[in-house]
């Protein structure tokens, strides 16, 4: 339902700051910007210090002793913080199996906790170094000693689930809101699909397909490194700037650690160069809190590139065998699929990805007989945790990769096989739920992206696309065009209440002259900011130069939850409604100024049964298709892309062109991480530490043309029919590419990325 607002390609509110560098990013604030939102007087803000931290740099290894005498003698050096001055050293988004500081803990309090003297890969922190200048911090980091004992290191996760493995953590106990974390020796977490009787299903099928595929891990890449700053506000309050994408968790992780309530601490988020999930984790926030906590004086940390990429979390590595099995009409009859996937050190997301894969794997199709495991292990590698996708492209890959294969044993067209698959109204997923009755979009999608890479639908049924050579090819280019279709859940899952607040204030005398919004939503380079001022624009019914948006600040917002799980407008949307509405109805009842405040409260989910993997899981789901053209050199194995189609139900476009960016960017990192990103960890050390080793697309290698198709079919939960949409042009690219590389040359790559040397090695080969 489009209005004045919604549906209008506006603007983005932020582009004329950060296109004339007048936006402020977490590494960029100053003691005069401090001072200004502060409302403190120059002489009022004591000297900003700068931060650096001591990593351990070893995959695994016990603290036997950190000796800080000769760097705390270094001029200019304020500070040395260790485990022991971390009053409660431990942290994580799902399980605070993470020590802040890692080294012996027992602290004056007294707090201890088995295995936080213990490094588990080698971005764990050691010490942290508080100077007045960089060069003094540098300085005394190098001058730290550290004792370790080395342990054995484990990286392979199939390695790590042997009985006789050494164990990497302590015996943790389970929680009763995360069954599916189990902590059985290096076993994280596990989660299982069973439904009807796969061995008789396999007995009678007509075709069965094996496959075993190695699926790699990602880096972020986000162009603003970690970093942050920390000060002691006017009102004695911990202050943290940092690029976060859950300001209200980060307040509630470092409350926990430094053992204080919640409002003792405030959390800002400024301008953020991006997170595609790799935010949610923390970073920089405890560590920089405590520093400003213990000194009461500002504290600055700008992470390297090095360092952000071998400190913070990713993509997780995954391994997978799987068989399915048709009938000759290509009905599917059964899906036997078992993920083992790398956690990495940490827990992290691992348990919530692990859900999301399993709820993938086996593809939005009616496959009545199923057993599926998806198992997720501790490694000594960079722990594993949200990425754009959170578990469906790996569980994508696998789906739709058998389902090109089925295709090709079964001589059926590909869109064809999935078309006489798709589930439809009242028919259940593998979860024994049915999709929401704005499921149709599967088939929407499917149709167009097919169709505008030259798929037709004749008489006798679909027909693909002749990849005959061009005018001007040379002998050794052969071309190919794969399809993919996906599906991923909106909002979070398995039972948690989503909620989000927002508030809105009115004001002016006989009529509205300014509308005030206050939301804590991230803004991670995708535009929230700018579709929460056209959602309020277009309920308040006010010129839109009359709404404006208050700070992300923990200091006067609610909660709005995460801005990850394609969530933030869906959710923020709904909440800005709410509050629109209660302060409309107030400034009808003459209250000058009026304020509204509301939290929605999104539909119940539940989580999913340990044993059987029966639920309802989700509330509300995005739709997407990928279409992709390649031509393959043989001769080098270089690949160029004439074409790739991203079709994405979105519900309601709020902001057109803003979901045209977000498709065209996920589409061109989802072919980074199919074609040319190699996250090489060996022996638990990092080896693509930096961007001239870990090699994203450039202009070279983007394709020639993304067409993006935008499909309005209203969610009818979503405010004004929209539904989220950021994560799901990501998600079947790799498939797509994979059924594209097959018909070009032959070969099925079931391990990724499609490396030139990858290629040419498999064709030499053959």
């Amino acid at each position: 339902m489009k209005g004045n607002y919604v549906g209008q390609k506006l603007p983005r509110i932020d582009a004329h700051s950060k296109v004339t560098g007048e936006a402020l990013y977490p590494g960029d604030f100053s003691l005069a910007d401090i001072g200004d939102m502060t409302g403190a007087s120059d002489g009022d803000v004591t000297g900003m210090l700068t931060m650096k931290l001591l990593f351990a740099g070893r995959p695994h290894a016990r603290v036997l002793s950190i000796d800080t005498t000769e760097a705390e003698a270094v001029p200019g050096v304020v500070a040395i913080f260790t485990a022991k001055d971390v009053p409660v050293n431990e942290y994580g988004l799902q399980y605070p199996d993470q020590p802040v500081l890692c080294g012996p803990s027992l602290n004056n309090g007294g707090w201890h906790k088995p295995g936080t003297d213990v490094v588990r890969f080698i971005g764990d922190q050691v010490a942290a170094i508080v100077a007045e200048t960089e060069a003094a911090a540098l300085q005394a980091r190098d001058l730290i000693r550290v004792e370790y004992e080395d342990l054995p290191v484990l990286t392979d996760p199939r390695e790590a689930l042997r009985p006789n493995a050494v164990h990497l953590h302590p015996k943790y106990p389970e929680l009763d809101i995360h069954p599916e974390l189990v902590f059985e020796g290096n076993l994280v977490s596990r989660h299982r699909i069973r439904r009807g009787d796969v061995a008789a299903a396999f007995a009678v099928a007509d075709v069965v397909v094996e496959a075993e595929y190695e699926i790699p891990g990602q880096e972020h890449v986000y162009l603003q490194p970690d970093a942050g700053v920390a000060y002691i506000d006017n009102m004695d309050r911990i202050t943290v700037i940092v690029g976060t994408q859950w300001s209200h968790e980060d307040q509630a992780e470092i409350a926990h650690a430094l053992d204080i309530s919640k409002d003792q601490v405030r959390v800002i988020i400024p301008a953020i160069g991006g997170a595609f999930g790799g935010r949610e984790d923390m970073s920089v926030q405890i560590i920089l809190a405590l520093a400003a906590w213990k000194l009461q004086r500002p504290v600055k940390i700008v992470w390297s590139r090095e360092e952000t990429t071998f400190g913070h979390h990713k993509r997780h590595r995954a391994f997978a065998r799987a068989r399915w099995a048709a009938a000759a009409d290509g009905a599917l009859l059964a899906a036997e699929t078992e993920v083992i996937a790398d956690a990495g050190a940490y827990v992290y997301t691992t348990n919530k990805v692990m859900g999301n894969l399993v709820l993938t794997v086996n593809g939005p199709y009616k496959i009545p007989n199923i057993k599926t495991d998806v198992l997720a292990a501790y490694t000594n590698n960079i722990p594993g945790g949200a990425f754009r996708g959170f578990g469906a492209p790996q569980g994508n890959f696998i789906a739709e990769s058998q389902m090109n294969k089925l295709a090709e044993a079964l001589a059926m067209d590909p869109v064809a096989l999935r078309l006489r698959n798709l589930v439809h109204e009242a028919d259940p997923m593998p979860w024994g739920k049915p999709l929401p009755e704005d499921a149709h979009g599967l088939e929407d999608c499917l149709v167009a992206a097919a169709q505008a890479v030259g798929w037709r639908k004749t008489e006798i049924g679909w027909q693909a696309p002749f990849t005959k050579p061009r005018k001007g090819d040379a002998i050794y280019l052969k071309r190919g065009i794969g399809i993919a279709l996906g599906i991923k859940n909106v909002g979070f899952s398995f039972g948690y209440q989503e909620n989000a607040w927002a508030a809105v204030e009115l004001y002016g005398k006989a009529e509205i002259e300014e509308a005030i919004v206050y939301a804590a939503s991230a803004d991670v380079g995708q535009g929230t900011r700018t579709v929460i001022r056209q959602m309020a624009a277009e309920e308040l019914e006010l010129p839109i130069e009359k709404v404006h948006l208050e700070a992300a600040d923990t200091a006067i917002t609610g909660s709005a939850g995460s801005c990850s799980a394609s969530r933030m407008t869906f959710m923020i949307g709904n909440a800005v409604r709410g509050a629109a509405g209660v302060a409309l109805t107030s400034w009808g009842d003459e209250e000058r100024p009026a304020r509204g405040e509301y939290t929605y409260l999104a539909p119940k989910t539940t989580q999913i049964n340990a044993e059987t993997g029966y639920g309802h899981p989700n509330f509300s789901y995005g739709y997407v298709a990928v279409g992709a053209e390649i031509a393959v050199d043989t001769l080098t194995g270089e690949c160029h892309f004439p074409k790739l189609v991203c079709a994405n139900d979105v519900g309601q476009a709020i902001n057109p062109r803003l979901l045209e960016g977000q498709i065209e960017g996920g589409v061109v990192q989802a072919l980074g991480w199919t074609m040319t990103e190699q996250l090489i960890q060996q022996e638990g050390r990092l080896l693509s530490n930096n961007l001239s080793t870990y090699l994203i697309p450039t202009i070279e290698d983007i394709p020639d043309e993304v067409q993006a198709i935008i499909i309005e079919n209203e969610e009818p939960n979503g405010p004004w029919g929209a539904r989220g949409m950021a994560e799901m042009p990501f998600i079947p690219v790799a498939a797509a590419i994979h059924s594209a590389l097959r018909k070009a040359t032959g070969i099925w790559y079931n391990t990724f990325p499609f490396t030139a040397e990858r290629i040419l090695r498999s064709l030499k080969e053959r």
